[in-house]
C-alpha cells in the first residue's frame, strides 16, 4: 500500500531512476533475496548513473563539437599513420586538462586532426569536464563581433572558464594585430588555468614566425608551446582513401 506514495514522492523530488528501479523491484520475484542494502544500492547506482549520462549529454551538446560522435575508441593506428597509441591512451585519463596543459595536433590535411581534436573533448565531458570547439575564423569573427557590441570582456569570461576549448584550423590564414591580441588574451587567460587544443596544418615549430609580431609571439609560443603535448599525424588524406572513416 505504500509502494504509490513513494513513487510519488520520489518522482516529486526528481528522483526518476530512483522511482523506476524502485518499481521494477516491486515486481521482480528475484528482489526478495537481496538485503535492505542492496536494494538501496541498486536504487542509488541507478539514479546516479542517469544523471551521470545527462550529464554528460547536455556538455556534449554545449561543446558544439563539428564531430560530435568523434570518440576516442575509434582512433584507428595504422602504421604509416605513426600515432602513438600509448600517448593516445594517456591523453584520454584526462590528466592533462587536471593539470592545465595544452594539446597541439598537427599535420597535412585530411589526417584526421579534427577527428583526434573532437575526441579527446568529447573524452573531457565523460570525465566531466565543459569544453568548446571553435574553428579559428569563426572565433575571430565571434571576438570581433563581440567587441563592437560591447560584450568582449563577457565573452573572454564565458572562454576563460571553459576546462577545454578546442581551437581547429589553426594557421589557416595570415593574423591581423587584433586577432594576435586576441589569441594573446585568450591563452593569458587560460595559461596554468585551462587546457586548450589546437589544431593545424601548420608545424608548431613554424608558429612563431607565422605570428608575426615577435613580442606576441614570444608571449603566445611561450604559454602554448612549452606545455604541450604534441600529437603530429603522418601518411596520406584519408578522406581520399576512406571517405566514410574521420577518425
Amino acid at each position: 500500500m505504500l509502494n504509490e506514495p513513494t513513487v510519488e514522492k520520489l518522482r516529486a523530488l526528481r528522483l526518476e531512476a530512483m522511482a523506476r528501479v524502485w518499481e521494477e523491484q516491486q515486481r521482480s520475484a528475484e528482489v526478495g533475496g537481496l538485503s535492505f542494502d542492496e536494494r538501496f544500492s541498486l536504487l542509488v547506482d541507478a539514479e546516479w548513473l542517469q544523471r551521470e549520462n545527462t550529464r554528460f549529454a547536455r556538455y556534449v551538446k554545449e561543446a558544439r563539437l563539428r564531430l560530435s560522435q568523434a570518440c576516442i575508441e575509434d582512433i584507428d593506428y595504422p602504421a604509416r599513420r605513426e600515432l602513438d597509441r600509448g600517448q593516445i591512451r594517456q591523453l584520454a585519463a584526462c590528466r592533462w586538462v587536471h593539470e592545465h596543459q595544452n594539446v597541439l595536433v598537427s599535420g597535412a590535411t585530411g589526417t584526421g586532426k579534427t577527428y583526434i581534436a573532437c575526441a579527446l573533448a568529447h573524452q573531457a565531458c565523460r570525465k566531466g569536464y565543459r569544453a568548446a570547439y571553435r574553428r579559428a575564423s569563426r572565433l575571430f569573427e565571434e571576438l570581433r563581433l563581440a567587441r563592437a557590441s560591447g560584450t568582449y570582456a563577457r565573452l573572454l569570461g564565458k572562454l576563460a572558464r571553459l576546462d577545454v576549448l578546442v581551437i581547429d584550423d589553426w594557421a589557416l590564414a595570415p593574423l591581423t594585430d587584433e586577432q594576435r591580441r586576441d589569441v594573446h588574451e585568450i591563452l593569458e587567460d587560460r595559461h596554468r588555468e585551462r587546457a586548450t587544443v589546437f589544431a593545424s596544418q601548420l608545424p608548431p615549430t613554424k608558429w612563431h614566425e607565422y605570428l608575426g609580431d615577435p613580442t606576441l609571439a614570444d608571449a603566445i609560443c611561450d604559454r602554448l608551446l612549452h606545455n604541450s603535448h604534441r600529437i603530429v599525424l603522418k601518411g596520406p588524406s584519408r578522406r581520399k582513401e576512406e571517405p566514410t572513416i574521420n577518425s
